[in-house]
């Protein structure tokens, strides 16, 4: 990682947003902590209908394209390890199909945070290829949508029921 220029200022409101309301900041596995954060998002989330759930994850990608790219401008370094707004996202986009329970919003997480580091085909492809708030976005976006895809396969399946 390149040498941080600046630190992040919180009293912006694009820096807290980009470190999660400040759970990037925290020293240890600061993307399980911003993943963290998605859980009372998507508590909020979840009794909308599904087509406002995808427009509002819709509406937070977009302006993490902006969010992420501010930030790392800011900072002076490109996907600093406590920009964690790409995984609420990733994680919100994770839970689209989910039934509800916390037996799911458990499986979600793990399923997501596990996708996310592992980062398979494209996702380390991606990740080592595209730059800026698109390359901060678009890893966790496809960790999100594998995450989508298996708890739907799991749902289907029974397995948890």
């Amino acid at each position: 990682m390149n040498e941080v220029k600046a630190p992040p200022d919180m009293s912006k409101p694009v820096h807290l947003l980009a470190f999660g309301f400040g759970s990037g900041l925290l020293p240890k596995a600061p993307g399980t902590y911003g993943t963290l954060v998605g859980v009372p998002l998507y508590l909020l989330l979840q009794p909308l209908s599904l087509t406002l759930y995808i427009l509002i994850v819709l509406v937070a990608f977009l302006a993490g394209l902006w969010i992420c790219q501010r930030t790392s401008e800011d900072l002076g370094v490109h996907d600093h390890s406590g920009i964690v707004w790409d995984e609420i996202v990733g994680y919100l986009v994770g839970m689209t199909f989910a039934p509800s329970g916390w037996l799911w919003i458990v499986i979600g997480f793990l399923l997501f945070r596990l996708f996310d580091i592992l980062k398979p085909w494209p996702i380390i492809w991606i990740d080592h290829r595209v730059q800026g708030g698109l390359g901060i976005m678009l890893d966790d976006l496809l960790a999100g949508l594998y995450t989508a895809g298996a708890v739907f396969l799991l749902n289907l399946t029974g397995w948890f029921s």
